[in-house]
C-alpha cells in the first residue's frame, strides 16, 4: 500500500518537462524515433521513451519565436499548468518549446525548427511516484533526409522502430512502455501517417492519472502476456 503524502512525506511537485514524438512515414508504415533506456536510470529505467528531458533554466530566454507561434501553441495548452497564468502563457510555451529542441538536439543530434513541432498532448505523473514531470509531449516531422542518432548515455540504443511494431513488442512482453508513451502510439498508429497526425483534430487534455495507476498499468500489461 501506498504511503499516503504527510508533513514529513509531502508529494513532490512536478517538474516541467518536455518530449518529442519524432515520427516518419516508411513504406512499411510509420514509425517514430525512439529510446532504449538504461536499467540503471532512476526513471523509467529500462522502459522505451521518446527523446526529452526536463526543463533547465537556460530555456528561459535567449529564443526568439514568432508571436503567432507562441500564442498557438498557448492556446493549444491552455488547459494545462502553462495557462494559469494567461499573460505568461505564451512565454511558458516559448521555454518548454526551447527545452524540446535542446533536448531533441542532446540527445538525438537533430536540429528541428520550432515549426517542426506541435503540441500534442500533457501527462502529470501521478502524486505517488518519488520523481514527478509534468511533460509537454510534441509530436514532430523531421524534413525527410533527417537522420537523428543515438548520443544519448541514458539509452543503450536509440533507432527507428514501426510504431505498430512497438506496440506489437510490447504486448508481447520484449518492451516495456511507461502510460503516456503506450497511449500516446496507440492514438497515433490509429491515424496512420506523418500528415494524418499533423492535421488531425487533437484537443489536448492534461492526464494526471491517479495514484496506484502506474503499478497497476504494469501488472494488467505483464496480465495480458
Amino acid at each position: 500500500m501506498t504511503d499516503l503524502p504527510t508533513t514529513d512525506n509531502p508529494v513532490p511537485e512536478p517538474r516541467l518537462a518536455a518530449s518529442v514524438i519524432l515520427l516518419r512515414d516508411t513504406p512499411g508504415g510509420l514509425e517514430a524515433f525512439v529510446q532504449h533506456r538504461v536499467a540503471t536510470m532512476d526513471f523509467a529505467a529500462g522502459m522505451v521513451v521518446f527523446p526529452g528531458g526536463r526543463v533547465d533554466a537556460a530555456d528561459q530566454d535567449g529564443w526568439e519565436y514568432p508571436a503567432e507561434l507562441l500564442e498557438r501553441h498557448a492556446a493549444d495548452w491552455n488547459l494545462s499548468s502553462i495557462a494559469v497564468d494567461p499573460e505568461q502563457a505564451p512565454a511558458k510555451s516559448g521555454m518548454v518549446l526551447t527545452a524540446a529542441l535542446r533536448e531533441v538536439w542532446e540527445e538525438a543530434g537533430l536540429r528541428l525548427n520550432a515549426s517542426d513541432l506541435r503540441p500534442w498532448a500533457n501527462w502529470v505523473t501521478p502524486t505517488d511516484m518519488p520523481k514527478r514531470f509534468d511533460t509537454y509531449f510534441y509530436v514532430a516531422k523531421p524534413a525527410p533526409e533527417a537522420a537523428p542518432q543515438h548520443q544519448t548515455t541514458e539509452a543503450w540504443q536509440s533507432l527507428w522502430m514501426p510504431v505498430d511494431g512497438i506496440l506489437a513488442a510490447e504486448a508481447a512482453g520484449q518492451l516495456q512502455l511507461m502510460p503516456p508513451t503506450y497511449y500516446l502510439l496507440k492514438e497515433i498508429a490509429g491515424l496512420g501517417t506523418v500528415d494524418a497526425v499533423w492535421e488531425a483534430e487533437h484537443d489536448v487534455v492534461p492526464v494526471l492519472a491517479p495514484r496506484g495507476s502506474m503499478a497497476a498499468f504494469l501488472k494488467e500489461r505483464e496480465n495480458r502476456r
